[in-house]
């Protein structure tokens, strides 16, 4: 989760305030009371096993959608049309090869070369920094200098746009230009709609992926004379053991931790695990944003708490804002315990190895629920909200679906993500060339950031192919093919996924942004204060955001649910 300030809000309430007006008749506002979205769980899906029954459900609607696009999609001579001047939001990572930028490459050029080929669309790109783009996006649309096409992950930024009237209703459009998107992208569209009107398109995301995974050094588990463990506390007797053998020399760090500020990866599992959902309420009342305050929760601080005072989590991690220090650390071999990002620790992980010679973290689910079960939260099957803002011209509406509807083409958005030169392996699965090698022929590091629409190639979700493949491609060699399809047997334990509307009631919109701000620096506090000061700092934190908040979008967000019958 990308951090969220205040300024986001503040500028998403001007925004509605001085477009609502203007563009009364471009996309009006919805009546959000019926714009409601199928829960991604039910209490029988709640563990160990993924929503396959209410991905059916969604699917119903996007179905309908599909039929819709498919019967009404305009013939392929229709869409080489008039020339149209079309302008696209790119993320900016710092990363473009020598000689170009984010905006001018190779690959931009390749785009606007087909897209102009095809559609005789004049594709143009405004970079937009990663780090703060969400606030740039606001900043745009409120001056009315944004681009034709502009993107979020965050859904009460794409909720405030698209119940304020700065969104183009693309209902229509998409039904007639939108075949590839409603056939490659499916699963993820429905959270699009706000009741029957479509105010976004969504990516789809690709292999499906825990959001957070844990690492254990199973060197050290031999080295000690212990088993893989299966719980919380189990994972307590192994951190001791880890600081009492000074395993990791003079800096041993038995869990370490970074303190970045706009993500809740480093504990959020691990406080989950004491939540209970008692009802399909309480699952998507207290999403992941919501769970560590939800009932249960608190222990779970405590026991942070305990354990980093008691030296078994890394002293300065809130400072270590950047991540560099965990990076170093992991990578030097001191640590012994990680909760991160999937695949974040990669790159650290294998130079222990090479250096070390032998496998080191393996994956590991030890947060046991309260029943002995397990829960693994998942990544929607939806990525961004792709957006035209309503005041883009109805020229420029067409032309951009019809360079989404190519972009959702899988063919299309291998070359945009592998590059048109891309390579294929022994086993047919194209090669992710790495960075070095792209920047020599003129790309961006990161090429998928121009590939807005589909990442859900047919092998994504083949664990085992996908395994030979990653072992096949290492560079160096540091992991196994059998350690490849561990992590993903892994994160299947306790497969799950937190219910989503496209609904937000009054209280998130207003109070969201800023109380998931403060959620984090409320986590930090409380695992950090004296063990003798528990109870008084977490009081003082969770009163506070309370008073910024908190109470009136738990209860804004359980009266909806229950409003859902």
């Amino acid at each position: 989760m990308r951090k969220k300030s205040l300024m986001k809000k503040s500028l998403a309430l001007v925004l509605v305030a001085a477009m609502a007006a203007a563009m009364a008749g471009c996309g009006g506002k919805t009546d959000s009371d019926s714009s409601t979205q199928t829960p991604a769980n039910d209490s029988s899906s709640s563990q160990g096993e993924s929503s396959g029954g209410s991905d059916a459900t969604e699917g119903t609607d996007s179905a309908g959608e599909a039929d819709a696009a498919g019967g009404e999609t305009a013939a392929a001579g229709d869409l080489f049309g008039d020339e149209v001047d079309l302008n696209v939001m790119v993320w900016d990572r710092g990363d473009a090869a020598p000689n170009t930028t984010t905006e001018d490459n190779n690959l931009t050029k390749w785009i606007q070369q087909q897209v102009k080929e095809q559609f005789n669309i004049n594709v143009t790109y405004t970079a937009v920094p990663r780090s703060e783009s969400d606030d740039k996006v606001n900043i745009m649309m409120s001056g009315g200098t944004s681009p034709d096409i502009v993107f979020t992950y965050d859904q009460d930024l794409y909720y405030n746009y698209a119940n304020s009237g700065a969104l183009t209703d693309l209902t229509e459009v998409y039904a007639q230009y939108g075949s590839n998107i409603a056939k490659y992208c499916e699963e993820a569209q429905p959270i699009g709609l706000l009741g029957d009107a479509r105010y976004a398109v969504m990516k789809q995301r690709g292999t499906e992926s825990a959001r957070h995974l844990s690492y254990i050094r199973k060197d050290w588990l031999d080295e000690l004379g212990m088993e893989v463990p299966k719980t919380k506390a189990e994972l307590g007797e192994y951190l001791q053991a880890v600081k009492d053998k000074n395993l990791g020399g003079s800096k041993t760090i038995p869990w370490g931790m970074s303190g970045r500020s706009d993500t809740e990866k480093g504990y959020l599992n691990f406080i989950g695990s004491y939540v209970n959902f008692e009802t399909p309420c309480d699952e998507y009342v207290y999403n992941e944003t919501y769970v560590v305050v939800a009932p249960g929760a608190k222990d779970g601080l405590k026991q942070l708490n305990e354990w980093y005072n008691a030296g078994l989590i890394s002293q300065d991690f809130p400072t270590d804002t950047s991540e560099d220090v965990l990076k170093s650390d992991v990578a030097n071999g001191s640590v012994g315990f990680i909760l991160d990002d999937v695949t974040a620790r990669d790159d650290q992980i294998a130079v222990l190895n090479t250096e070390i010679g032998h496998e080191t973290f393996i994956p590991v689910q030890c947060f046991d629920l309260p029943d002995g079960s397990y829960r693994t939260p998942f990544e929607q099957r939806y990525a961004m909200f792709v957006m035209i803002p309503a005041t883009v011209s109805e020229e420029k509406v067409v032309a951009a679906m019809k360079y989404l509807n190519w972009m959702a083409d899988p063919e299309v958005a291998v070359n945009i993500y592998y590059t048109p030169e891309h390579e294929y392996d022994e086993l047919g699965l194209p090669i992710d060339a790495p960075k070095e090698k792209k920047h020599e022929k003129g790309y961006p590091g990161t090429c998928d950031d121009l590939s807005i629409m589909n990442q859900n190639f047919e092998w994504v979700n083949d664990a085992a192919l996908n395994a030979k493949s990653a072992f096949m491609n290492q560079n160096p060699q540091w992991a196994t093919e059998e350690w490849y399809k561990s992590r993903s047997d892994v994160m299947d334990i306790g497969k799950y996924r937190y219910p989503v509307f496209s609904y937000k009631c009054e209280a998130e919109q207003m109070y969201g942004a800023d109380i998931k701000t403060r959620m984090v620096g409320f986590v930090y506090k409380t695992i950090c204060c004296p063990a003798d000061q528990f109870e008084a700092t977490y009081e003082a934190g969770y009163n506070e955001l309370v008073n910024a908040g908190l109470q009136k979008i738990l209860d804004g967000r359980t009266e909806y649910f229950n409003s859902q019958g």
